[in-house]
């Protein structure tokens, strides 16, 4: 093992999975996050991978799996050695809100996320209309579907990168929380 190899060893890697509808804005937020800056993106069809570095020896890998309905099948499949959930909602879009809530709820009975920490991004800020992260944190039901977990509501705009920077440190502070429990729970059982 070579000087290279050591040194990769001790980057943590965590991972957390991006959902939510179709044209909510997730891979335009990961590009946003990404290369700070916006491509014009086509609906995803499967999902898009990519690592971004949250500090020092700290690497977030995003999952970011399309939003169509025969892709919401395939969700539970992205679950597995989940350091968080990323879920996007078009906040403008309020005749999609009770579809979003419902996918946003069934996901979070999913075993593989018990506990597993929450970022909702209330995305689309800049439209008309949009309803605030208040709003979003009612009517998604937070304070009951989330009451096990760490949670947030960050309200951002992918196209401007408002509250993105927020977002990810939101989410980097909770999977490494997560990551860290995990670790001891997993040392506790081995003892």
């Amino acid at each position: 093992m070579g000087l290279q190899n050591a040194k990769a060893s001790w980057v943590k890697r965590t991972n957390i999975v991006m959902l939510g509808l179709d044209s909510a804005g997730k891979s335009t937020l990961l590009c946003r996050l990404r290369y700070k800056d916006v491509f014009l993106t086509l609906p995803t069809i499967g999902f898009n991978v990519d690592m971004i570095e949250a500090g020092k020896d700290f690497t977030l890998t995003f999952w970011d799996v399309g939003g169509q309905k025969k892709m919401r099948e395939l969700w539970s499949n992205f679950l597995e050695d989940s350091d968080g959930l990323l879920y996007v909602v078009d906040s403008s879009a309020k005749h999609r809100l009770d579809e979003s809530r419902r996918e946003f709820e069934l996901i979070l009975k999913n075993e593989s996320l018990k506990n597993v920490p929450v970022v909702v991004l209330a995305n689309k800020q800049d439209l008309p209309g949009a309803l605030n992260a208040e709003e979003i944190t009612r009517r998604f039901k937070m304070k009951k579907f989330c009451s096990d977990r760490n949670w947030y509501v960050q309200p951002c705009c992918a196209i401007t990168g408002e509250g993105l920077p927020e977002a990810l440190q939101r989410v980097a502070t909770f999977a490494r929380q997560y990551s860290k429990s995990k670790e001891t729970f997993t040392t506790l059982k081995e003892l």
